[in-house]
C-alpha cells in the first residue's frame, strides 16, 4: 500500500508540475501576444507610438487614442491607464493632449489622466501606482454632492529627465522643471524648480541643487562611480567574478588558500630542520 501512495504521490506532482509550465507557458504566449507596439498596435490607433515602445499586457483604461503621441523607447508596464478626454467617444480637436517623451518609464498600475493637455517629458521614470491628473473635482457649492459638481481643469507638464515615486499624485497645474524628484506618496500642486526634490502632502521642497553650492542640504550618501565608456559586457562578467572569489576567499579559513611550504613550517620548526631550525 505505501508504494502505491507514493506512485499516486510521483504521479500528482508530476502532472501538476507539467500543468504549472502549460500555464506559465501560456501565459507568457497571452503577454507577448497581447502587448502593444508600433509594429502591432491592435485595437489601439494611437496618433503616434514610437519605435521601440511596448505596453504590457494586460493594459489598463485606455480611450482617446487618437489624441495620444507615445515617445520611442517607452516602458508602459501592466496595468496603466491612458486616456484623453473626460470620456470615450469625445471630439478633443486637433491638437495632441496626452504627450510621453522618448525613453519615458510608466510603472505597474500607474493612471495618466489628460481631460486638458499632459506633456510628460523625455527620459522620466514613474514608479508603480503614480497618479497624474489634468481634472480635480470642485466643491463650491456647499449643498451639491462633489461628485454632481463640474470639475477644474489645467494642463500638467513634467519635464525630462524627472522621478516620480511610488504612489505620487500630480495635481492639475503642477509643472514640474527638469530633473525633478518627487517622494514615494508625495502630492504635488503648483511649480516645482529644476533639480529640486519634493516631499509630503501637500508636496514642499526639501533638497535642491545650486550651481555655487551644490545639494542643499548636501547628501548623505557618495555619488555612484559611473561605469566607463569602454568596459565592454566580457570585462563586467569577469570583474564580478573576481570579486566573488576574492570574497570567498576572504570567508575561507585562513591557511586553506596558503602555499603548503607556509603550513608546513610550524612542524619544520618543532623538528629542527634547515630550512627552520629549533630554537
Amino acid at each position: 500500500m505505501p508504494k502505491k501512495r507514493n506512485t499516486f504521490s510521483s504521479l500528482a506532482a508530476w502532472r501538476r508540475r507539467a500543468l504549472a509550465r502549460a500555464v506559465q507557458g501560456g501565459w507568457q504566449w497571452i503577454q507577448n501576444t497581447g502587448s502593444v507596439t508600433a509594429d502591432h498596435p491592435g485595437r489601439l490607433a494611437f496618433r503616434r507610438i514610437g519605435t521601440g515602445t511596448r505596453l504590457a499586457f494586460p493594459q489598463g483604461t485606455v480611450f482617446g487614442e487618437q489624441w495620444i503621441e507615445i515617445g520611442d523607447h517607452c516602458i508602459i508596464a501592466e496595468q496603466v491607464t491612458l486616456t484623453a478626454g473626460m470620456m470615450p467617444g469625445l471630439d478633443l480637436g486637433p491638437d495632441t493632449v496626452l504627450t510621453l517623451g522618448n525613453g519615458v518609464v510608466l510603472g505597474r498600475g500607474s493612471h495618466v489622466i489628460a481631460d486638458t493637455r499632459v506633456t510628460i517629458g523625455n527620459d522620466c521614470f514613474f514608479g508603480p501606482y503614480v497618479y497624474v491628473t489634468s481634472t480635480n473635482h470642485s466643491y463650491d457649492d456647499p449643498d451639491e454632492p462633489v461628485g454632481r459638481q463640474w470639475p477644474r481643469s489645467a494642463p500638467v507638464e513634467i519635464g525630462p529627465g524627472c522621478w516620480i515615486g511610488t504612489n505620487a499624485v500630480i495635481l492639475p497645474g503642477a509643472r514640474l522643471g527638469r530633473n525633478v524628484v518627487v517622494a514615494a506618496g508625495a502630492v504635488v500642486r503648483g511649480d516645482v524648480p529644476d533639480h529640486s526634490v519634493v516631499a509630503g502632502a501637500p508636496a514642499r521642497i526639501v533638497r535642491s541643487y545650486h550651481p555655487d553650492h551644490g545639494w542643499q542640504p548636501p547628501l548623505r550618501t557618495p555619488a555612484p562611480v559611473p561605469i566607463p565608456e569602454d568596459v565592454t559586457p566580457e570585462q563586467l562578467v569577469a570583474l564580478a567574478e573576481w570579486e566573488d572569489e576574492e570574497q570567498h576567499e576572504q570567508h575561507e579559513p585562513r591557511g586553506q588558500h596558503e602555499p603548503r611550504e607556509q603550513q608546513a613550517r610550524p612542524e619544520n620548526a618543532a623538528h629542527g630542520t634547515a630550512d627552520s631550525p629549533a630554537r
